[in-house]
């Protein structure tokens, strides 16, 4: 999948709430009640991205996640990232 134009990036990241490009990824992080319930969802949006077959950075800070995607053999952001993006928060 080809690595997308800025211009791209700019349309695609309007479809989203909340996720803000950082370099050559976006990110963003959710808020949950306590450690168990963001635990919960990293194992939620871990059976997402291996149905994708693409893998989010995850940083777990007690009950905050942050999850950064960036598309690494393209070297940037692709239509991959977005559309998991937007699983995720669908889910």
């Amino acid at each position: 999948m080809a690595r997308l134009s800025e211009s791209e990036i700019q349309q695609s990241l309007k479809t989203l709430e909340g996720w803000q490009v950082k370099g050559k990824e976006i990110s963003k992080t959710y808020s949950h009640k306590d450690f168990i319930d963001a635990i919960s969802f990293v194992t939620r949006v871990s059976i997402l991205a291996e149905k994708a077959n693409h893998h989010p950075d995850i940083l777990i800070q007690y009950n905050k996640v942050t999850l950064s995607l960036s598309t690494h053999s393209e070297g940037g952001l692709t239509e991959n990232d977005f559309n998991l993006a937007k699983q995720i928060d669908a889910d």
